[in-house]
Formats: structure tokens, sequence, C-alpha cells
């Protein structure tokens, strides 16, 4: 695993979702009740965060969605097509387990989404998310996701947006100058 403390990858039926507690009974219901079954029915992707020794320290599902353009801020939506909605994927949920929290998982987590939304072949403005509370909400907005302006627990994140912060990342990474001595 080359030195990382998790390996992020999709869910598989091997894994023993029961043991995981993240604080929040209804997120740990859905992944250990209710994830194989919308990834059975194609209705959403789930992508675990594993450890060395395999045990699941966090997970994110992914799935298709649509923005309606009324919805998003209107300086974003006249640089839009005019159609009624455009396509997004949304965050439907993300969890980390109580013995990781404070290690930026849940960040991690969440670049890891947005990079499997750029990387992917079909079409999506944004990454859009519903949060469940206050602290998920300020969560979201530290990273840089914007509320909607009637709707402030859906936030949106372009995807161009995300792209451009991490092609600076990747170029500062090889550009940076070495260190003095």
């Amino acid at each position: 695993m080359s030195g990382a403390p998790f390996h992020i990858i999709r869910l598989q039926s091997t894994h023993d979702r029961t043991q995981f507690k993240s604080g929040s009974e209804s997120l740990n219901h859905y992944l250990s009740q209710q994830a194989s079954q919308d990834i059975r029915r194609r209705v959403t992707a789930c992508f675990v965060a594993l450890t060395p020794d395999g045990r699941i320290a966090g997970y994110y599902t992914l799935a298709s969605a649509g923005l309606l353009l009324t919805e998003l801020p209107a300086s974003v939506a006249k640089k839009l097509p005019r159609y009624p909605s455009v396509p997004a994927v949304r965050l439907g949920r993300l969890a980390v387990a109580l013995e990781f929290t404070g290690q930026g998982l849940g960040g991690a987590l969440l670049a890891d989404a947005l990079d499997r939304a750029i990387r992917s072949d079909i079409a999506a403005y944004a990454l859009v998310v519903d949060a469940k509370d206050e602290a998920a909400m300020a969560f979201y907005r530290h990273h840089g996701l914007i509320a909607l302006p009637n709707q402030a627990e859906t936030l949106f994140l372009p995807l161009a947006s995300a792209r451009m912060a991490s092609a600076g990342v990747e170029r500062g990474r090889i550009q940076s100058p070495p260190k003095k001595p």
C-alpha cells in the first residue's frame, strides 16, 4: 500500500461492514444494511477507505444527479447553457469511523470523490451534496463547496474549479524549488 495509511477502493461483498461505527446510526446502518442493495440496483457506487489490516475506516457514495439552473447562484447560472438542469455527481453519504476522526480522512474521501468525478468519462458540471447538519455544512464549506442560494444545506463545487485546484497542486509538487540545505 505504498506506506499510505488508507487505501480507497470500491466496496466489495468481502468487506466487513458490521464493525463500522461513525457516530451516526443512519450512516452506520446504510453501510451495513443498504449499500449493497443500492449498488446492485445501480443507484449508487460506494467507496471505502481501508486500513492496512482491511478494516473500513470511512466511506462515501456517488450517484448521478442534476442541478436545476434556477437553483444555482445567478453569477454561475449565466455562464452555463440554458438547459433546465445541468448534470452533476451527488456525494450521497460520507462517513468516517470514530477511531479515525481528526486525521484528515474526511477531506481525503472528499478529494477522492472529486477526483473520481473529474476523471469520469461521463460529463458532469459539479459535485453536489446535501449536508445533514451544521457540522457537515461547515466541513463542506471549509473544503470550498458553495451553498445554493435558497437551500443552504445543499452545496456544490464546479468540477472545473476542482480540476484547476487539483492541477495547481500537482504542478506545485513538480515545480516546487528544492529545499536549501
